[in-house]
């Protein structure tokens, strides 16, 4: 028995303003929502294993999942936190950077992996992306640099699954590999060559959150192999204090701590834990159907006129973790994204768009640096982003539901019926 929870997708009358000729052609009727939250029956019975143990925050479960999540990801050593935000503002916290340090960022990116930038007290950066792979080059690196001067610290996103080439824009940035914050959110199950994402230099952080690869609802990870920065960050995760409360509790533990530097309140309770290692048995078989997914709607969508599949590795480069399937829509016939999701929306398809470029969001264009040329690849590739639903426990039917409706609505687009 498992628990779904899935993103609504609400049944209204035809939207004011959306093109009657829009509708798909007929087709079964299946709802396919754009999200969906498996807490596997094993992950329900470590919950409540733990709430009958009588401790509930950060102890015995939390260590054994930091271990666990780092044999996973080939990690020398493994930090639970909160979230992937806060994760990404400790890991900036542990290079002891002077406040106001210029550090790079995608533009495409979640506003919450640039605003921890912002709470680590330093100046962030914008860079735009090719629009052909939604992620950072070393040529728009060079030009974010060359703008603002060298930064001292880069952060960088394996976007929708896809594979960063991580050590180019290292180099382009001109900063050491000890201080790269890779944003791995995504990138649960990524490789990069033969390596999964998360081993190696700098430190990696990832997200459970409800709709990615290893769903707990909220927390993260921070990977890392420096020994001494995972010892500081599991302070700092709780306020900077010396000893959790876990490990003063204990038979024979001391009631004092210490505090040595400013922290945050970001741990994971072992309730989080107790379900993470239970999801983590399933992941190999969850990235499997994942890849699968993704080849069904490759199959039927490769050709479409007007609809660009997702960029992927090249053979040898890497292996794409399928976290989300994002498609580019150029569709003839006046026909645009928006318009698309409202069609698709009125099948009981829900679909997101990933991301709106932080440069668009009323805060950082005060908070940020923007180059004065703009982010052309990013305004370029926003209008045409659309995220497809891809979980595992997405169905055949409901993947064949999905193509059958965007194919209905590019032939449309292209032949220009359906325009006013």
């Amino acid at each position: 028995m498992t628990t779904r929870i899935t993103a609504a997708v609400p049944r209204p009358g035809l939207r004011p303003g959306l093109r009657p000729g829009l509708r798909p052609a007929p087709a079964e009727d299946i709802a396919v929502p754009f999200a969906d939250c498996d807490i596997t029956a094993e992950a329900q019975a470590a919950v409540l294993r733990v709430l009958q143990s009588g401790w509930v925050t950060t102890g015995r479960e939390v260590a054994a999942f930091e271990a666990e999540f780092a044999t996973a990801v080939g990690a020398e050593f493994a930090v639970a936190v909160s979230s992937c935000t806060q994760g990404i503002e400790l890991a900036l916290r542990s290079l002891g950077l002077p406040p106001g340090s210029l550090v790079l960022s995608s533009t495409m990116t979640f506003c919450g992996a640039v605003q921890a930038i912002v709470h680590a007290g330093h100046q962030p950066v914008l860079v735009d992306v090719d629009p052909a792979t939604g992620m950072p080059t070393p040529a728009t690196v060079r030009t974010a640099v060359r703008a603002y001067g060298p930064p001292a610290a880069l952060t960088v996103v394996h976007w929708a699954g896809d594979v960063a080439d991580v050590p180019a824009l290292v180099e382009a940035a001109g900063v050491p590999l000890d201080r790269v914050v890779v944003d791995a959110a995504h990138a649960l199950g990524t490789y990069a060559g033969d390596a999964p994402v998360g081993s190696g230099p700098g430190t990696t952080c990832f997200s459970f959150y409800a709709t990615k690869n290893l769903p707990l609802g909220e927390g993260g990870m921070i990977t890392t192999d420096d020994g001494e920065r995972a010892e500081w960050l599991r302070k700092a995760r709780l306020h900077g204090m010396t000893a959790d409360a876990w490990r003063r509790y204990l038979p024979g533990g001391s009631w004092r701590y210490n505090v040595a530097d400013a922290g945050l309140k970001a741990n994971m309770t072992d309730i989080q834990a107790a379900m993470g290692r239970a999801q983590l048995v399933h992941l190999p078989s969850w990235q499997r159907r994942r890849a699968q997914i993704a080849a069904r709607y490759d199959e039927q969508l490769a050709g479409l006129p007007g609809v660009g599949l997702p960029h992927r590795p090249a053979p040898g480069d890497g292996t794409h973790a399928w976290h989300l399937y994002p498609v580019r829509l150029r569709l003839n016939g006046g026909v645009d994204r928006d318009e698309v999701i409202a069609a698709l929306s009125e099948r009981a398809i829900g679909t997101s768009v990933h991301f709106i470029p932080v440069h668009k969001l009323a805060y950082f264009s005060q908070a940020a640096l923007i180059p004065s040329a703009g982010l052309t690849g990013a305004d370029a590739l926003f209008d045409q982003l659309l995220s497809l639903p891809m979980y595992p426990r997405l169905t055949a039917e409901q993947v064949d539901a999905v193509c059958t409706a965007i194919t209905g609505i590019a032939h449309q687009g292209i032949s220009g019926k359906g325009t006013e």
